[in-house]
């Protein structure tokens, strides 16, 4: 094991399989990498077909390629989930290939440049912020819940962070999009529940994705580790098997929820 990975375990083979999710269609947005890629390659060993969205062709590619020679079932879905208009041809173009979806996972987002003052927070920042976490995620949910609706099944999952949840170092622009997710996932589970349709948010700390390892040093990543009583930083994989259990029938019995994958730092 190298520094770059101090208190993780590849979880690559741990993730967990669920039976009741083969033959269902799922989307995931910003599903070309890091957790996104881990959760439709763990879709796809549950036997689901993937629709994997993304920005950048090589990654998107990249994702399609590793779900198809683990044997599963992948289509490539290019759109920027933060315009409208490209969310609902990707939504025409899955349904080209194999109808209406069951499960949509909105997990496209990100941060944007690095803490600072409020005052000095741009206005361009601000609205990348809310763009790419909390509009994305409203393009996504209006676009492809009626789907669910009108056949009164299925299930959805938001993405959230730790930074949504505790004031803690996050930009604030990232922090108020990602809590602004979690309202949005209560508000709609509040609603489809009744139809028949589950709406649940996960919520990850520190995890080490390609971008993770590529801006911390060994150094960092070390000096993180005491914030985390389960002593080691999250992988993609841990993600994708808490993701999995919410859209499975294992949690038929859990909507509006928010989960914390992060390794006992977050405990709300």
């Amino acid at each position: 094991m190298t520094n770059a990975d101090i208190g993780a375990t590849s979880r690559a083979h741990a993730t967990p399989r669920f039976e009741d999710l083969a033959g269902r269609t799922a989307v995931v947005t910003g599903g070309s990498r890091g957790i996104g890629a881990a959760t439709c390659l763990a879709l796809a060993r549950s036997g689901a077909r993937v629709a994997i969205n993304g920005r950048d062709p090589d990654a998107l590619a990249a994702s399609v390629a590793a779900v198809r020679a683990a044997g599963g079932e992948a289509i490539a879905a290019p759109a920027d989930c933060a315009d409208l208009a490209q969310v609902e041809r990707m939504r025409r173009h899955i349904g080209e290939h194999w109808g209406a979806v069951d499960l949509v996972l909105a997990f496209a987002g990100g941060g944007t440049g690095r803490p600072m003052p409020l005052q000095d927070i741009s206005e361009q920042d601000w609205r990348s912020s809310l763009d790419n976490n909390l509009t994305s995620t409203f393009f996504t949910l209006k676009t492809f819940l009626p789907d669910l609706l009108a056949r009164g099944r299925g299930a959805i999952l938001t993405m959230a962070s730790a930074g949504g949840r505790v004031a803690a170092g996050a930009p604030a622009g990232y922090g108020a999009a990602k809590a602004g997710v979690i309202m949005l996932t209560r508000h709609l589970a509040q609603e489809a529940g009744p139809r028949g349709v589950r709406v649940n948010c996960i919520s990850p700390s520190a995890v080490l994705t390609e971008r993770t390892r590529a801006n911390l040093s060994p150094e960092q990543l070390a000096r993180m580790l005491p914030g985390f009583p389960l002593g080691r930083l999250g992988t993609p994989e841990d993600i994708a098997a808490a993701a999995l259990f919410l859209l499975s029938d294992a949690s038929s019995w859990i909507t509006g929820v928010t989960l914390d994958v992060a390794g006992g730092r977050i405990m709300l």
